[in-house]
């Protein structure tokens, strides 16, 4: 059965009608399908879908990205990676079902997946804490990234989740420190990171894994450092008030996009990723492949420095308030020995770094 949103009521409407069309033998007296008027159909559907979906606003963008039906993490660990060994613990308290993390292969190259999973059904909704994260989760995470970032395997995380999980217990095994040690660890990688944000990136619970390389984004998923209902409570005391939030947070990929909080935006098919998960693969694919190939000729330092330099730029061009002339510009500054280590550093370089240390060494004693 279809899960419709509320201003979908027209598209239910005509799906309603297609798909009678489409199977005839339900309906009395037919035995034959119309397929001449089935594509008339299917054409004002496509039609209704285009007009509805271009007028999204930032709260409806919100109940998109809270579809039932829109995929999730586990599809595309399943989908688009190859002999996936899935890997559990956190070596201190036990198991988070929330979050699925192992090694596997992306085309042929060895990757670290991690993916928020909320579930399918209620069963594996609660099950999986609707995707909420408890610290043993981020410790697994950080346990797994710096295995990764030991052996040089790029690392692709998958982030849907409404935040961290708010309970008593998790607050008693410290969710606050475990969601900065995530940060730390993420922003200390010297391997390739990249984060899609497939649905909801919900506060801390997102940013713990998504400090990376590359920030993507699905074309109707959120970002926010708290829920649209959270931000209405707080500042209005009117949990009603989540179109005016939702407005004002500025968490839909466009808006992200022009203030340089993200990298790229990837496209969703028309009416939502939930409509074709064929498609939304294969545009993610694409995506990963493309920026993974970025980082093909960065050294391990190189990679650190775009990342630091990647979040210590968000702001300072672009930003909800005027540039002014006392603005200073934040991006890490390296002095020409730091140049000089960091090119003897990288493998590509080390033979001519010698060959021209050892020329300076024999013109000295010449002198």
């Amino acid at each position: 059965m279809k899960n419709y949103l509320n201003f979908e009521t027209e598209i239910k409407k005509i799906e309603s009608e297609l798909d009678q069309l489409k199977d005839p033998y339900n309906q009395e007296g037919l035995s034959e399908v119309d397929t001449e008027k089935i594509s008339k159909i299917q054409s004002e559907l496509n039609s209704k879908l285009r007009e509805v979906y271009s007028k999204l606003d930032p709260w409806q963008k919100t109940l998109v990205a809270r579809h039932e039906d829109r995929p999730k993490s586990k599809f595309f660990i399943e989908n688009l990676f190859e002999d996936f060994v899935p890997l559990s613990g956190d070596r201190y308290y036990g198991e988070d079902r929330s979050v699925l993390t192992g090694f596997a292969k992306f085309i042929g190259r060895s990757v670290l997946v991690i993916g928020q999973e909320k579930g399918e059904d209620l069963d594996s909704r609660i099950k999986r804490n609707f995707g909420m994260m408890r610290p043993e989760g981020y410790r697994k995470t950080n346990r797994l990234m710096k295995l990764a970032d030991k052996f040089n395997i790029p690392i692709i995380a998958f982030v849907d989740t409404p935040g961290a999980y708010p309970g008593v217990g998790a607050e008693e095994r410290g969710q606050a420190e475990a969601i900065a040690r995530s940060i730390e660890c993420c922003m200390e990688l010297k391997v390739p990171t990249i984060s899609i944000i497939i649905g909801e990136g919900g506060s801390g619970g997102a940013i713990a894994l998504a400090s990376s390389n590359k920030v993507l984004m699905f074309e109707n998923a959120i970002y926010s450092v708290i829920s649209p209902e959270g931000c209405a409570t707080i500042l209005w005391k009117d949990p009603k008030k989540t179109m005016e939030a939702s407005t004002a947070m500025k968490l839909s990929s466009k808006d992200l996009l022009e203030l340089s909080i993200i990298d790229e935006v990837i496209k969703e098919p028309l009416g939502g990723a939930h409509r074709d998960r064929d498609s939304i693969l294969n545009n993610v694919k694409l995506s990963i492949k493309k920026n993974l190939n970025e980082f093909n000729s960065m050294s391990r330092d190189e990679i650190l420095l775009h990342r630091k330099n990647r979040f210590l730029s968000i702001g300072r061009s672009k930003g909800f308030g005027k540039r002014t002339d006392t603005d200073v510009d934040l991006s890490i500054k390296e002095d020409f020995l730091q140049k000089v280590t960091l090119f003897a550093k990288n493998s590509k370089y080390q033979i001519i770094f010698v060959f021209f240390l050892i020329i300076f060494a024999a013109m000295i004693l010449l002198i």
